[in-house]
């Protein structure tokens, strides 16, 4: 079931699903955060699976899925601290964090500011580099884009977002994606890509966590290229670093 707190007067939208293990506790906390574009609903077949075992706390990120806007800036620093702040609600003070793309941005921002709600974090088809300038020139023209017209972005970008040879195989869930997308407003899209333009570099927070970090990467993410971000698998002292083969930037399907 969906819930939803107010941070600094803006909703954001969670769904927690608890369960009792076998010895009658709580299971361990895993929270899944999504990628830019999508909404907590990209989880739910990973949050039913999981919720055998744990407790799964999904969230929809600032201008995502059911959770408002704030101001015109969603800074990655924010949505971290909005993060927080429905961990603080739930009263779960440690947990193990798996950011998507944009979510793996704010995973890297929580852990450095409050790593020690960490048992662990993840980067899922993410990284800890902040853009280059040439990155930074595309988003600028994509607010540009959105600004004219959202659907034009959403209808070049989400296929892309698919290795060339899985798109015709996963065309209903790129559908999905686009019908997910299209929700969002144009101040949310604009907001979340001026964050992600202005981002800090985080590698230093790979380096100096003292938690386990898990990567899982595309070899063929077209967003993310596989073999520019396999020097940041080596930079943390405990790492699980998974390759998927045939996987673009939406690995989680």
């Amino acid at each position: 079931m969906e819930k939803h707190i107010l941070y600094k007067g803006t909703k954001i939208n969670f769904t927690d699903l608890p369960v009792l293990n076998q010895t009658g506790r709580k299971g361990r906390c895993i929270v899944l955060l999504h990628g830019f574009l999508e909404s907590l609903a990209v989880w739910d077949e990973y949050s039913l699976l999981l919720s055998k075992r744990y407790r799964v706390v999904c969230i929809d990120l600032p201008g995502h899925g059911k959770s408002e806007n704030r101001g015109y800036v969603h800074t990655i620093e924010m949505m971290a601290e909005a993060v927080k702040e429905v961990l603080h609600s739930l009263q779960i003070t440690r947990c193990i964090m798996i950011g998507h793309s944009m979510g793996g941005y704010v995973a890297l921002a929580f852990a450095e500011k409050y790593e020690k709600y960490l048992l662990g974090f993840g980067l899922f088809h993410s990284h800890a580099a902040a853009d280059p300038e040439e990155k930074k020139k595309d988003r600028e023209r994509a607010i540009q884009i959105v600004k004219r017209n959202p659907v034009v972005l959403i209808n070049d970008l989400v296929p892309n977002l698919f290795a060339p040879d899985n798109r015709e195989k996963f065309g209903e869930e790129i559908e999905k994606i686009k019908i997910c997308a299209s929700s969002m407003s144009k101040q949310g899209i604009i907001n979340c890509l001026e964050g992600m333009k202005d981002r800090a570099d985080r590698q230093q927070v790979l380096k100096k966590t003292a938690v386990p970090v898990l990567f899982i990467l595309g070899k063929k993410d077209p967003v993310m290229i596989f073999d520019s971000l396999i020097l940041q698998t080596k930079l943390p002292a405990q790492v699980q670093f998974i390759s998927l083969e045939n996987s673009g930037h939406m690995g989680f399907i």
